[in-house]
């Protein structure tokens, strides 16, 4: 790839967006959930994006962060489909693995504060869509009852966690999608298909897999398939368009 084609594409990824704000959703009187919205205008929806790895991103007042998590690289992608993105950051180390605390009260706590806030903010139908270690913060979000189910529109899954499940009673669509060469062991393609072809027949649900792009260091770690490293924009068409059809 020419270095030009190479600038103008990380310039895509990672340039600012004038107009994303940092909003910090209250918590009991614990430290605030801190989220960064990039709005977009005729917005027909809003995704809230849960990262893998500790959910940490450390987002600064300015929105900035040193997190190169795929949702950090693309979430100037949605925009262009009349989606605004949210990065929903941590102010605790989620942890990982069968350690992680993605499951516990609290977190789901937090998560429950965020679809509210944002569904009471914006007035459009609110996705939850978690990558990696994040789709199972966001499965057991929607597998805890009618009630959480119903503040959501659908669920979106990539790069799934070998552990996370959707119940057979979950009405919301469901996406998932995988890159054919993941190479983590955590996180098998395998995964991803089985929760869409366990879904009841008249359920909304797809499965989608990606190639190409580019695989670098940790084979769990963003720069690699497991991150859609290079494929950004592809994958966030894949999803935006799900969210539009349903």
């Amino acid at each position: 790839m020419k270095i030009i084609q190479l600038v103008a594409i990380m310039g895509m990824l990672f340039s600012c967006t004038v107009n994303a704000q940092v909003f910090d959703v209250p918590y009991k009187d614990d430290a605030p959930t801190r989220t960064l919205l990039t709005p977009t205008k005729n917005v027909k929806a809003v995704v809230l994006l849960f990262p893998g790895g500790s959910g940490v991103l450390r987002l600064q007042d300015d929105g900035s962060t040193t997190n190169f998590h795929t949702f950090v690289r693309s979430q100037n992608l949605w925009a262009q489909y009349g989606v605004n993105a949210v990065l929903v950051d941590t102010p605790y180390d989620l942890g990982g693995g069968m350690r992680n605390s993605r499951s516990i009260r609290d977190h789901q706590q937090r998560i429950e504060n965020v679809v509210i806030y944002y569904k009471e903010k914006l007035n459009v139908p609110v996705w939850i869509f978690g990558h990696s270690m994040g789709t199972v913060s966001v499965t057991e979000f929607v597998n805890g009852g009618k009630e959480k189910e119903r503040l959501i529109a659908g669920v979106i899954l990539a790069g799934t966690y070998r552990s996370a499940s959707v119940d057979s009673d979950v009405s919301v669509p469901v996406l998932a999608i995988h890159h054919v060469d993941d190479g983590c062991s955590s996180t098998p393609l395998v995964t991803s298909e089985r929760i869409i072809s366990s879904r009841p027949n008249k359920a909304i649900s797809q499965f989608i897999q990606l190639d190409g792009g580019l695989s670098e260091g940790d084979v769990c770690g963003s720069k690699a398939y497991h991150g859609f490293n290079q494929r950004e924009p592809e994958f966030i068409k894949v999803a935006a368009q799900f969210v539009l059809r349903n």
